[in-house]
């Protein structure tokens, strides 16, 4: 029996500004204040004798893990986003960084959504990713446009009652 696993589908490599400046001050702040406050606990958890027994040294050991993980991650990512500037000419077209508001034709439930980056989605603020199969659906819609999305729930029809750029 093998490990083998197919890839994971590439996400879309598109941010907002602000998404992009939250991912490099993450960034610096892991590898500039984290990571040496954790480095330095780790050494003097590491100087306290034995380690199979210091809970201490092995939990800093694996927050040291999770740090370079994720600086490992952030330090391949952001070279490779592209940062999206502006708003569109047709500002009742929905694009990369639009806010629309949704209306669901079958129950009359309204919806607002943000369409924003992979690496910066919020289902608490109603940011939804680019990838998303609502997104996907909405995308080149204009203001009053009908269309489906394939959700969990099953296949959907929703109406674009408003669309807005920050």
């Amino acid at each position: 029996m093998s490990r083998w696993r197919p890839p994971s589908p590439s996400s879309t490599a598109i941010i907002t500004r602000d998404g992009f400046e939250k991912l490099k001050s993450e960034l610096d702040h892991l590898w500039h204040t984290l990571r040496p406050e954790v480095v330095k606990a780790l050494a003097a958890a590491a100087a306290e004798g034995d380690r199979s027994e210091n809970a201490e040294y092995t939990y800093r050991k694996k927050q040291l893990g999770e740090i370079d993980r994720r600086v490992r991650y952030l330090s391949k990512r952001i070279p490779s986003l592209k940062v999206a500037e502006g708003a569109p000419a047709d500002k009742d077209t929905v694009f990369f960084g639009a806010v629309i508001e949704l209306e669901n034709v079958d129950s009359g439930e309204t919806l607002r959504y943000r369409i924003v980056g992979p690496d910066e989605t919020n289902a608490k603020l109603g940011w939804i990713s680019i990838d998303s199969p609502m997104a996907r659906a909405a995308m080149k819609k204009k203001l009053d446009d009908e269309f489906e999305a394939e959700l969990p729930a099953g296949r959907t029809r929703f109406a674009i009652t408003g669309v807005a750029y920050e």
